[in-house]
């Protein structure tokens, strides 16, 4: 993982079946745009972080495309049906190639 991009994730700790929860995701990421210029006048590359997807089971939940317009530390919050126990699985996409996981488990109670 790239020094000081760190994704945050928040989902319930149990739901009962069929229950539609919240789930909030943060990644502390610069999101360069490209489009700046540092100290001596040179072009900052581009640098955002380009997809989100979010799977529970292996199944889809999410799959959003980011663009540079998107601010720094981007925030990401959506509602998912959870039909059983199982295992959110969270993925960031960087234009450099990296990718930043994070998973978390939802019980049934």
């Amino acid at each position: 993982m790239a020094s000081g991009v760190k994704p945050r994730v928040k989902v319930p700790k149990s739901a009962a079946a069929g229950d539609v929860i919240t789930i909030k995701t943060l990644i502390s990421h610069p999101m360069e745009s490209g489009q700046r210029k540092d100290g001596d006048g040179n072009i900052i590359p581009r640098s955002i972080i380009n997809r989100f997807t979010c799977d529970f089971n292996g199944q889809s939940v999410v799959d959003v495309t980011l663009e540079a317009a998107i601010s720094t530390n981007p925030y990401v919050e959506f509602d998912a049906t959870v039909p059983e126990a199982g295992e959110f699985k969270f993925t960031w996409y960087d234009d450099d190639g990296s990718v930043y996981e994070e998973s978390k488990p939802i019980a049934i109670g």
